[in-house]
């Protein structure tokens, strides 16, 4: 190994080159392409008919009441993040009528995207969780390993996608999850599972929420798709809610990139709902050191769009009208695409590409 106070070479001469990371790789690809009818089907953005990342109206409308306000600053938020913005996260994944939220059972505390929320949601289980075992669906994310292993925590999978009937493989999961050791964490997609695109029915989801509490098992959700699903915010939160009506605990990541369309603003929240006050106060101060030597506190610009939309009815609507817009514009251009391969007689497996892009009803 070269010293770093040798002439001529480098301190970090030893340093082996790391591989692409697939999906950025494919942008980068993307934007090398002459093509003029390319599409970039690897990072989940939004576009519209031009090609381009779609901004919503109501964005644009909160920016500018945010712009407009001269009384706002450029202070340092709280370590845990807008008050307002916290707040309001909190009652849209779990109902503003909540009893957790009402009998201050749930901790929240704003962070960098909803990958971050993931991120220190595992740090806190590796500090003060006394499982360290993390059961993931097979297949997911493909950065879900990542958040759990750099926190030191074990992963292992429970089957998920049936290839068979590319649908979900019910009878496999519990079975995977019933022989796990008590107190592991589980890893769910509250809605719209990436990449299979296959979500639990509310039956089976009463099956899952039976198994895991039977077990004293503990939930940890993924929410990065509230209402991009079915287009309704409350339906696509039940998978969630059914948890938190029985009082037990878990752990909701959520994201706001795709649902507001937001993406570069990385604005997402960490919620942890506790079985008293008291507990949840005493995470809520122990979040705050996982958050400390991260990122100290986090960046105020997305987090008071979200809170400025969700804050006024009137702009909630105007949301929601959008947000189903978008849901029902991709589910009519995912029937396109079925039917033009139906037509043209490609040999795909349909079926399965029905399932993967969402087309329940073909």
């Amino acid at each position: 190994m070269a010293s770093p106070n040798t002439n001529g070479f480098s301190a970090f001469e030893d340093v082996p080159r790391a591989a692409d990371i697939p999906v950025y790789a494919v942008t980068a690809a993307f934007s090398k392409d002459p093509s003029p009818v390319k599409l970039n089907l690897g990072v989940g953005v939004y576009r519209a008919e031009d090609g381009k990342p779609h901004v919503l109206n109501v964005v644009r409308r909160a920016e500018r009441l945010l712009i407009d306000d001269t009384s706002r600053t450029k202070e340092y938020l709280p370590i845990t993040g807008l008050e307002e913005f916290i707040k309001l996260s909190a009652q849209l994944v779990f109902g503003a009528d909540s009893d957790a939220i009402t009998e201050h059972r749930v901790t929240t505390v704003q962070c960098v995207s909803g990958c971050l929320s993931l991120r220190i949601g595992a740090e806190f289980l590796a500090k003060h969780y006394y499982q360290h075992t993390v059961y993931i669906p097979e297949p997911t994310y493909g950065n879900h390993p990542n958040f759990f292993s750099a926190a030191g925590l074990t992963l292992r999978t429970y089957r998920y996608y049936d290839p068979i009937t590319n649908g979900l493989d019910i009878q496999g999961l519990l079975e995977d999850l019933g022989s796990a050791p008590s107190g592991a964490i589980v890893l769910l997609q509250a809605c719209g599972h990436n990449p299979t695109g296959v979500d639990p029915t509310v039956e089976q989801w009463e099956q899952i929420r039976q198994l895991i509490r039977l077990k004293g098992l503990l939930p940890f959700f993924d929410c990065a798709y509230q209402g991009f699903v079915s287009g309704n915010l409350d339906m696509d939160a039940q998978s969630i809610r059914i948890f938190v009506a029985d009082g037990g605990e878990c752990l909701v990541a959520q994201s706001y990139s795709k649902i507001m369309g937001i993406y570069a603003e990385r604005v997402g929240a960490l919620s942890i709902v506790c079985k008293t006050a008291d507990v949840a106060s005493r995470v809520n101060s122990q979040l705050k050191l996982v958050i400390r030597p991260m990122y100290s506190n986090p960046p105020i610009h997305g987090a008071a769009i979200v809170a400025t939309i969700l804050n006024d009815r009137d702009m909630i609507s105007e949301w929601t009208v959008e947000l189903k817009a978008m849901v029902d514009r991709l589910v009519n251009l995912r029937g396109q695409l079925y039917d033009a391969l139906r037509d043209r007689g490609n040999l795909l497996d349909l079926q399965c590409l029905c399932w993967i892009i969402g087309i329940e009803s073909y």
